[in-house]
């Protein structure tokens, strides 16, 4: 293959940019349009039948016409899907910039922040996908590219179209299984969690120097220890390391979501603590032995040496994903990364970091039964009495887990004993645990992340606007026909105006290619541990 040849009668080849295991990627200009672009020609595996071979072209087309209704701000668009000499070619935005895997070659390392930052982007750019029913299945270095603070994902569904990272009927491996979810790597279908796991591999080899399970020479070797899914605690990742213990859960019902790792990952960005609350200490109530963990969100991170940490559901939004937009409407509001329907997840389970935890967990729990049968039998022999003694110190109890409000609100610690009437019977028990409700998102993060998501993912922009507000819109029908007319939308400033209070700078382009701009001011009200939108106006 040669520069200057004209691809599908429109594509002229400039410049070999980029070669990898699914294909060789040129630099080109659209010769119709008049613009850069980027055409991949995709590379079937080798030892395919011919019959095998014709299935993987069909299966790439059809995935790059999947891929090419994604449009985010931080994604590579897809704008056509050609052939030519019987092989499959993708024509995608071309972006002058580096993989992360450029950025990471020879075991070199970027700071815990500059990596949350990296991944809260592309964790908004997947979740998208995600809600279009889009699953990347191939997260790793080289299909995030980063430039000037800017990343964008790229690929997305082309690996499984062409036998990337598969075993070919002559035992061929193609490309590197080192960012595998462990459940893919077993043979089984790939999930959304998958993707999750993948972009912490991803992460964890861009703040670690190496990914989980390392890069031998020997795919199969790396295969099978991605399989094992044993996975060695981060040394360097400071910060980020409990949410990338969380995103690496070997069971995949115990990772987050997509739109909870971007919130968590803009947290770490930013200096914040993630959206990730501490489980109690030792006095809170043991789980039921066998109960469903799916609940759960995997343990603490051993390189912390936490104990268990929870996921929240509230908290700060992923970062802010620019854009660009138009601005008339019922209600011109971006549209955030929407949280995972429902209440917020219990809290997790202790870590059970050897084996003096369990024993000790279990002595206090039977105190804890012991006191409590006692105070009920000293309380039921006081009422059989009709005793009027004076009143000792009430009979202490340990504290239980906090019962979550509903809708994942702040926790409602559970009512205190009944004093007792005893002055022979003292018991002792540890302090109880308190817990706080992590502050609410501010509404300048808010703002930005709510507009990044528009007008990708209309229906999760909508269930980030309190009730009250929905109906102040004209209702979903005339909030989602607004943003369906629109194009893009930027964020172009946002200023804080108070501790609920922003106004955003925005400039809209709507699909007939208008551009306007309008300044907005957005007010967030949390309730019930989850931070909506709860007004605005010009």
């Amino acid at each position: 293959m040669t520069a200057d040849r004209l691809i599908a009668g429109r594509y002229r080849l400039a410049e070999r940019i980029g070669t990898g295991a699914m294909g060789v990627v040129w630099r080109a200009t659209d010769e119709r349009l008049q613009r850069v672009v980027a055409v991949k020609q995709l590379l079937l595996a080798p030892g395919l039948t011919r019959e095998q071979a014709q299935d993987a072209k069909q299966r790439a087309m059809r995935e790059g016409r999947i891929a090419a209704r994604l449009h985010h701000p931080h994604a590579i668009t897809v704008f056509d899907v050609a052939e030519e000499d019987g092989q499959p070619w993708l024509v995608m935005e071309y972006m002058p910039a580096p993989s992360l895997a450029a950025e990471i070659a020879g075991g070199r390392t970027l700071p815990p922040h500059q990596v949350a930052d990296i991944g809260a982007q592309a964790a908004a750019a997947l979740a998208a996908a995600h809600a279009a029913g889009i699953m990347h299945r191939d997260v790793k270095p080289a299909n995030l590219l980063v430039g000037n603070g800017t990343v964008k994902i790229t690929d997305f569904g082309i690996s499984r179209a062409v036998g990337d990272v598969t075993v070919t009927a002559t035992g061929f491996l193609a490309g590197t299984p080192a960012y595998l979810a462990p459940e893919v790597a077993r043979g089984e279908d790939p999930s959304p969690a998958s993707d999750v796991f993948a972009l912490g591999a991803t992460l964890y080899a861009a703040v670690e120097g190496a990914p989980p399970f390392g890069e031998g020479d020997n795919p199969l070797a790396v295969l099978h220890a991605v399989a094992r899914g044993e996975i060695p605690p981060p040394r360097r990742a400071g910060p980020l390391a409990p949410v990338l213990m969380r995103l690496l859960a070997a069971d995949p019902a115990a990772r987050p979501s997509m739109p909870e790792a971007a919130r968590a990952l803009a947290d770490v960005a930013a200096g914040r603590t993630p959206a990730l609350a501490a489980a109690p200490a030792a006095t809170r109530v043991m789980p039921t032995p066998g109960a469903d963990s799916t609940a759960v969100f995997g343990s603490g991170s051993a390189a912390t040496g936490s104990s268990g940490v929870g996921w929240s559901g509230a908290g700060a939004r992923p970062a802010p994903a620019p854009g660009s937009g138009p601005r008339r409407g019922p209600a011109a509001h971006p549209g955030p990364v929407s949280a995972a329907p429902g209440t917020a997840p219990a809290p997790a389970r202790p870590a059970e970091a050897g084996g003096a935890r369990r024993p000790t967990l279990l002595l206090v729990a039977i105190a804890a039964v012991a006191v409590l049968a006692l105070a009920g039998l000293l309380l039921a022999t006081r009422d059989r009495d009709g005793a009027d003694d004076t009143a000792a110190p009430p009979v202490a109890t340990p504290s239980a887990a906090p019962n979550p409000a509903p809708g994942g609100g702040a926790p409602q610690p559970e009512p205190p004993a009944p004093s007792t009437t005893t002055t022979t019977t003292t018991a002792t028990t540890t302090a109880p645990t308190t817990t706080t409700t992590p502050p609410p998102a501010d509404a300048a993060s808010f703002a930005r992340t709510y507009y990044g998501m528009l007008p990708g993912d209309i229906a999760g922009a909508w269930s980030q606007l309190t009730p009250a507000y929905q109906a102040q819109t004209g209702g979903f029908g005339a909030y989602s026909r607004f943003w369906s007319s629109i194009r893009s939308v930027r964020v172009d400033a946002v200023t804080p105006t108070g501790p609920d209070t922003a106004t955003v700078a925005l400039t809209y382009t709507t699909a007939d290619g208008t551009v306007t701009s309008e300044n907005r001011w957005i007010r967030v009200s949390t309730d019930d541990g989850r931070t909506r939108i709860a007004g605005s106006g010009l």
